[in-house]
């Protein structure tokens, strides 16, 4: 039976939650549309009228689907070129989803979604479903078919998992301007100790470069080994503007609500460089410079309040 405008509105009105979750399950914009839109395929093939509870039928789907993609995703890691990040979503993006609460914003954190590859996909699905969605034990255990106990203590082991990481601090559009610039001006003095001073003395720096652009195997790790890497990066050369195809402009921003320097070139969204901050300095620079997951960033850079670049013409 084919469905009322009243069942595609019904759906439509749902779609942002649904890649919201589908986005923090996945960590990329791309299948979380994917298997949104593949959501909608089998709303439109159900007999709609028989669904008592259509947000809850919509989440199972999805969340199923987002299972299946996780154990297929683990198998794709394993042939990954170099070490794998997140997608990265700018300030405005309403993939973000949620943000009223703590849980919710620190849920879709670059930090939380990069860790949450310790988890197995039940642990991602629960994780996400309680702490940034609010879902209670009863209603993830039906969407999961498990019981209400084996989503308490699954919840359990993913909150611990994730808690290994050291929680980054809150930060205000205000003062993530304010880090990105103080980075800045350190990574482009040509001096490592200015870098040393904002890092913690356990500070990594990681770079997802996909096997399509330049991006070391393993991360570095400890202030010194960071900042000599950092002073390196943000060094002029010749070699740069060859690479990029151009010169360079660099934004202040946040992705993921941490904040992070953009880096454009002819308008296009070349590089996004998260700093993970803690009250006692930077402890993570992640870097995502795969063109395959800068696309939604460029986009929403397109039609994105940017400002003037910290930094103009760089490389």
């Amino acid at each position: 039976m084919p469905l009322t405008l009243t069942d595609v509105d019904r759906f439509e009105a749902a779609r942002p939650r649904l890649e919201a979750i589908a986005y923090r399950m996945l960590g990329s914009s791309g299948e979380a549309e994917d298997l949104v839109q593949e959501t909608y395929l089998r709303w439109q093939a159900a007999d709609v009228e028989r669904i008592e509870v259509p947000e809850a039928w919509l989440t199972k789907v999805l969340t199923n689907l987002c299972l299946n993609q996780l154990t297929s995703a683990r198998a794709r890691r394993e042939t990954y070129v170099g070490q794998w990040l997140p997608e990265p979503l700018l300030e405005g993006d309403p993939m973000l989803g949620p943000a009223d609460t703590a849980e919710q914003r620190e849920s879709v954190s670059y930090a939380v979604l990069t860790l949450m590859e310790r988890l197995s996909p039940n642990e991602r699905a629960v994780y996400v479903l309680k702490e940034a969605f609010a879902y209670g034990h009863r209603e993830i255990a039906e969407i999961l078919d498990i019981s209400e106990a084996a989503s308490q203590q699954t919840f359990s082991r993913a909150r611990k998992h994730i808690a290994q990481g050291k929680a980054r601090a809150e930060i205000d559009e205000a003062a993530a301007k304010r880090i990105v610039e103080e980075f800045l001006a350190a990574a482009t003095s040509g001096q490592t100790e200015p870098l040393v001073k904002l890092l913690t003395s356990d500070a990594i720096a990681v770079g997802d470069g996909g096997g399509h652009v330049p991006a070391k195997a393993t991360p570095f790790e400890g202030a010194v080994a960071v900042a000599k890497f950092l002073r390196g990066l943000f060094k002029p050369a010749d070699v740069k503007r060859r690479m990029l195809g151009g010169t360079a402009s660099v934004y202040a921003s946040t992705a993921n609500g941490s904040p992070a320097l953009v880096v454009v070139v002819d308008g296009k969204v070349y590089g996004v460089m998260c700093l993970e901050q803690t009250d006692e300095g930077i402890v993570a620079v992640r870097s995502q410079v795969n063109p395959e997951k800068l696309g939604r960033a460029t986009e929403v850079w397109a039609s994105a309040d940017r400002g003037e670049p910290l930094v103009d013409a760089l490389f």
